[in-house]
């Protein structure tokens, strides 16, 4: 009988120290893929560094980096929790791996590194992010656009507010699920920014109506006069001009005797 106590108390303590030591070890792992996730982030031009502290809500973000739309994530989590009790939750958890292995592709994609890289992230996922947080990578969202940007289902048409639109993700038709701004250029660093808005015109104010009719289109210009075949004649004989007028006779004086 003590025998059997001590074993089973033995063993007690020997689960809840495994127990302990996982605990340590799941927080110690939180912790770090987090302080890589927000230097990702930051990477991204994602504001405010609290997004990569939130559980289930870093993933989404993640999610909307690598072109994917971020309720995916949700529904992942809902349906195995739901449909754990009939044995067929694990699919949904599978789902959710899968969607972040695509998602880790095209962020790497982004961080400059080659598609081989996903093993690492498959096998290593700490290490990978550990890298792409503190390389020397830029972020770079000038790629083609993913093999799914033309699925509404996963591709990301989400717009939130602090978070950049990713100009290789696939362009939303209207409004988007969520908050935020409509989608703008990318500025340096990755966020977008919002073009000026077109200032509306006065009350009142009537533009200039169009002219009834085109002016007309100016002629051929006129050509210059054709210069002469020869120069004229030089006269071969000098004009005559009439001799002078002789001088009209003085008036006779009536005082002077006639001779």
């Amino acid at each position: 009988m003590n025998s059997y106590y001590y074993d089973s108390a033995a063993a007690a303590a020997f689960v809840g120290f495994v127990i302990l030591i996982s605990f340590l070890i799941a927080i110690a792992g939180y912790v770090l893929s987090s302080l890589f996730l927000m230097k990702i982030f930051d990477k991204a031009g994602v504001q405010g560094k609290w997004r990569a502290w939130v559980p289930v809500y870093n993933s989404m973000v993640f999610l909307k980096l690598g072109d994917l739309s971020p309720w995916l994530i949700l529904y992942c989590i809902g349906g195995a929790v739901l449909l754990s009790w009939i044995g067929i939750g694990f699919i949904f958890s599978a789902a959710a791996g899968v969607l972040m292995v695509l998602a880790a592709y095209r962020v790497g994609q982004k961080l400059q590194k080659e598609g081989a890289w996903i093993v690492l992230y498959i096998f290593l996922s700490i290490v990978w992010l550990a890298i792409n947080a503190y390389d020397k990578s830029r972020w770079n969202t000038q790629i083609p656009p993913a093999p799914w940007a033309g699925n509404s289902f996963f591709a990301d048409r989400t717009v939130w507010e602090g978070i950049p639109v990713q100009s290789s993700a696939a362009a939303a038709p209207g409004a988007a699920p969520g908050y935020g701004a409509p989608q703008g250029y990318q500025q340096a660093g990755g966020y977008p920014q919002q073009a000026p808005a077109q200032q509306p015109p006065a009350p009142g104010y009537q533009p200039p109506a169009a002219p009834a009719t085109p002016p007309a289109a100016p002629g051929a210009p006129t050509p210059p006069p054709a210069a002469p075949s020869a120069p004229p004649v030089a006269p071969t004989t000098p004009p005559t001009t009439p001799p002078p007028a002789a001088p009209p006779a003085p008036p006779a004086d009536p005082n002077q005797p006639p001779a």
